[in-house]
């Protein structure tokens, strides 16, 4: 055993007491609502591979259910006996920064659980022949008057690379940050097709949904190449070798930092990690808090979770919740800096 795992189960053994003489754990069926409606995407990919396991190791009955992030957020309001559980991302406080409707300070509101995987594939695309070569072209070219166009779905994981990088036109060329301007649009079929017709100069992505296109002859009107990935150095250095698809992790590595460098102003750069954890009903007994960090803590020791984590090109990320609660809320106040600078 790790000692960081060790740790942490060392300090799960006060929990799991405290959750025994409470009476308090998962019971009968479970919920897992998620703030997606797609049942072929990342969030819902990650809560299975936890939910599974959760499942098995607990023996207790638990389901995904991907029902949108309003109608999980509602769901989650209504039951504080433990019957409904939720795991999102960092749109989940990123949506409430941007001031999207029905996005509420999850800090205040919820409990804050254990996070649980990254996907490190969050992508910025130019067209295979854009006349763009590197995000520094792109930076210049906004500096030196010129209009980009970033097709993005706003007010939230899609927006807030767009925001980093409007904010860094602005520190160094200040009164040309204008000229990045956001194209607002829906899924990733929507933003591919606008980069299809020429409707957008950039587009947000990621490394799963746009790898392939980036294989594709450049004379092929949806060929396309990375530009830009926010993730840390860090992050994609612990994913699988192969990388993706046809793009190995040292390819990869070229787009991030600091190959790749959006200044946030000093010798700080901006990076991005879209995170994956679990969020509950502020009324929840703390005992339920308790038994599952403290089953996640067993089943990431245990070892097998994160192998099928990196299968799926995620990187695991396991942190317990009062450890999650204040990471994500210190990553919540970097990027409040952010969109605070442009808005």
């Amino acid at each position: 055993m790790s000692l960081s795992v060790a740790g942490v189960m060392a300090g799960l053994s006060l929990g799991s007491g405290y959750a025994m003489a409470q009476n308090a754990e998962l019971r009968g069926n479970v919920r897992v609502v998620i703030g997606s409606t797609s049942t072929g995407g990342d969030t819902y990919q990650n809560a299975s591979i936890v939910v599974d396991r959760l499942t098995e190791h607990l023996g207790v009955n638990m389901k995904v259910d991907a029902v949108g992030a309003s109608s999980a957020f509602r769901t989650l309001d209504r039951d504080s006996r433990g019957n409904t559980l939720m795991i999102f991302h960092d749109q989940s406080y990123l949506g409430y920064l941007y001031g999207v409707q029905g996005y509420d300070d999850i800090f205040e509101k919820y409990t804050i659980g254990p996070t649980i995987a990254i996907n490190p594939g969050n992508a910025y695309l130019v067209p295979m022949d854009s006349p763009y070569q590197t995000l520094d072209d792109i930076i210049e070219a906004a500096g030196n008057g010129e209009t980009i166009r970033v097709s993005i779905q706003p007010g939230g994981v899609s927006e807030i690379g767009y925001s980093a990088l409007k904010n860094a036109i602005a520190i160094e060329h200040p009164g040309q940050e204008e000229n990045l301007v956001a194209i607002n649009t829906g899924s990733q079929s929507d933003k591919n097709q606008q980069l299809f017709d020429g409707q957008a100069d950039v587009i947000n992505g990621s490394v799963q949904a746009n790898e392939q296109y980036t294989r594709l002859p450049e004379s092929d009107q949806k060929a396309m190449r990375f530009i830009w990935l926010t993730a840390r150095q860090d992050t994609i250095e612990q994913a699988p070798e192969e990388g993706l698809g046809q793009t190995t992790r040292e390819q990869l590595l070229e787009y991030v930092e600091p190959n790749v460098n959006v200044t946030m102003g000093g010798d700080e750069s901006f990076t991005f990690d879209k995170e994956f954890f679990f969020l509950y009903n502020k009324d929840m007994d703390q005992g339920i808090v308790d038994q599952i960090d403290e089953a996640l803590a067993e089943i990431y020791e245990e070892g097998e979770i994160q192998q099928a984590q990196l299968d799926a090109f995620f990187i695991p990320d396991f942190k317990p919740s009062a450890e999650a609660s204040e990471y994500l809320q210190e990553k919540m106040s970097r990027y409040e800096e952010i969109i605070t600078n442009i808005n």
